[in-house]
């Protein structure tokens, strides 16, 4: 079957009926299940987010304080808590933190090539809908967010639906309630994460654009119901903002954690980041050319189309190019950058790229690019298995630091790889990145996956902990990372979450409570150890997060002791233990 016919067939071209729309949704769901779905369960959450943001809704469906975020009992202000709550019903709904911590990733991803096909098929047609939805789902930043336990695949959800409720009244409208929808969904975004006003940006190049001889464009509307807009953004803050707001003027604890969510921790780290600092042009240079394939490899084709499409006025390409220029632009004039910020500027470049997906695909040049591309990727796997192979050492290091022989693995994406790319040859090039593609994720999600679990989640290290610690004496951590308190069974006593920028501090906090008493020990890394407890008695437990780790047990320095702070210190006692009590400071 030639490139021609298979894509022809796939598509169905100039076909609308009912019956084809289902098919439509039954290959796009399905392949999106295999790629998104597959090994939910088999692993617990890992670092850097996964293990704080079910550590905090493990807590807060024990507690029931669904209001303010805590981490091991101390408040957690760096992100709303919209996330949290859908991730706590998913852990009421199903029993078992190791699927509902992973739900919302996958529901929301799932949603989001739902609305693309959708506003894709409005817009242009069913075959652009399609192909937009799958050129989003086959590229990696998508399918490998959706996969994730990060914020950032929820708030792609309210992003998307939000672009989707404005372009169907700005293109084909009016359409006012789907225009309230989209300020809804914005404001839903910003109590999930504080950028979800992203997408009302479009509104700057509608108003900038609609004045000239671009289409299509909405019929005239009455002026008084642009307002609907914001009171729907206002009232979806609401029902976090308002609430919060109001027990913050009876607790000082809430009091400080708006100010530092609505202060510090929004117009502060954008304007003035104190890590994951960038250039400006760390987005452009090194994480779209990578993080968008194969989009970005569609490129030279594609940019002839979207300038041949900006010269016609096709204010359906201007408005959604135009945005995604915004969204990079803003996210790059920020000091602090990380590669999955500019995720929500995707979807909309897969929607501008569907019109042309079908016509591309059926080019040589095209087929070959893709083929060169997934061939190029089976190659470096099995150049990677040949390296440890004759490097034993760093199979041994890997072995050792995650619990996994990578030989296999690499071998089995690459070996699979090789195949498919024989089989497909280069006038199946699509098919060829496709097949690789879901190689690679199954075999992360049914065999990497698994066998790194007890390394990555710190469930491993934890258990050397426990096997080395004396049970009758209480138990503290010094530095603690997210995943250790998920794992303890026991309950335990830490100085703060995240306190990095108060090592010093930190150390001396923890000096003065091990000082109070003969039956007490803690957990410190070699780091810790040095500053305040160099002459005490020390067990190794081993390495874990790049640390060698100790517990430590006798009189610290009497330099800290005297530095040393008693409110730092905060019981957690993790729901189910012995003991267990609301996390507080003492």
């Amino acid at each position: 079957m030639t490139q021609a016919s298979w894509t022809q067939r796939l598509f169905r071209s100039g076909s609308h009926s009912a019956h084809d729309l289902r098919l439509d949704l039954f290959w796009l769901l399905g392949l999106a299940l295999v790629l998104i779905a597959t090994g939910i369960g088999l692993r617990d959450p890992w670092p850097a987010d996964e293990p704080r943001f079910a550590l905090i809704v493990r807590d807060m469906v024990a507690s029931g304080e669904w209001l303010l975020p805590r981490v091991g009992g101390d408040v957690y202000g760096d992100k709303p808590p919209l996330f949290f709550w859908m991730m706590g019903l998913s852990l009421l709904v199903t029993g078992s933190l190791r699927i509902a911590f992973l739900l919302p990733s996958l529901l929301s991803g799932l949603a989001c090539l739902l609305l693309i096909y959708d506003l894709g098929r409005r817009l242009w047609n069913r075959e652009t809908g399609l192909a937009a939805a799958l050129g989003l789902l086959l590229t990696v930043q998508f399918v490998w967010q959706a996969r994730q336990a990060q914020i950032d695949a929820t708030l792609l959800f309210w992003v998307v639906l939000s672009l989707y409720g404005l372009v169907r009244h700005l293109l084909l409208g009016p359409a006012w309630g789907w225009y309230a929808v989209g300020w809804a969904a914005a404001g839903f975004g910003v109590i999930t994460k504080g950028v979800g006003f992203l997408p009302l940006l479009i509104l700057i190049p509608f108003v900038v654009l609609r004045g000239s001889n671009w289409s299509p464009r909405m019929q005239a509307a009455s002026a008084g119901g642009w307002l609907i807009g914001p009171v729907a953004f206002l009232l979806a803050v609401s029902t976090w903002l308002v609430p919060m707001l109001l027990a913050a003027n009876a607790d000082p604890t809430l009091a400080a954690y708006r100010d530092e969510i609505l202060f510090r921790q929004t117009v502060g780290r954008y304007t003035d980041a104190w890590h994951h600092r960038e250039p400006f042009w760390y987005f452009i240079v090194e994480v779209i050319p990578v993080l968008w394939l194969p989009l970005t490899l569609l490129l030279p084709w594609l940019v002839p189309h979207w300038r041949k499409a900006w010269q016609a006025r096709d204010l359906r390409i201007g408005l959604l190019l135009s945005w995604v220029v915004l969204v990079v632009l803003f996210f790059s004039f920020s000091s602090g950058k990380r590669g999955v910020y500019v995720l929500p500027a995707l979807p909309a470049l897969a929607l501008a790229s569907g019109p042309y997906l079908l016509e591309l695909m059926q080019r040589r040049s095209v087929q070959r690019a893709m083929f060169i591309l997934a061939a190029l990727v089976a190659t470096i796997c099995l150049l990677a298995a040949v390296f440890v192979l004759i490097q034993p050492e760093q199979r041994v290091k890997l072995l050792t630091n995650y619990e996994i022989d990578v030989l296999g693995p690499l071998l089995l994406i690459g070996g699979v790889g090789a195949l498919i790319c024989a089989i497909a040859r280069p006038g199946r090039g699509p098919v060829a990145y496709a097949g690789l593609l879901v190689t690679a994720l199954l075999t992360v999600s049914y065999w990497v996956n698994p066998a790194m679990n007890s390394a990555r989640s710190g469930a491993a290290f934890i258990a050397r902990v426990e096997q080395i610690d004396d049970p009758g004496a209480e138990l503290g951590f010094v530095g603690f990372k997210e995943q250790y308190l998920l794992n303890v069974h026991r309950p335990i006593v830490h100085f703060g979450h995240a306190r990095w920028r108060e090592v010093d501090q930190e150390a001396a906090d923890a000096a003065l409570w091990l000082s109070g008493s003969d039956n007490r020990q803690l957990v410190v890394n070699e780091e810790m150890r040095q500053r305040c407890f160099a002459g005490t008695t020390s067990k190794s437990v081993g390495m874990a997060n790049r640390f060698q780790w100790y517990i430590v047990r006798g009189k610290p320095s009497p330099d800290c002791v005297a530095r040393g702070k008693e409110a730092a210190v905060y019981h957690y006692g993790p729901p189910g233990s012995v003991s267990a009590r609301p996390a507080r400071a003492s």
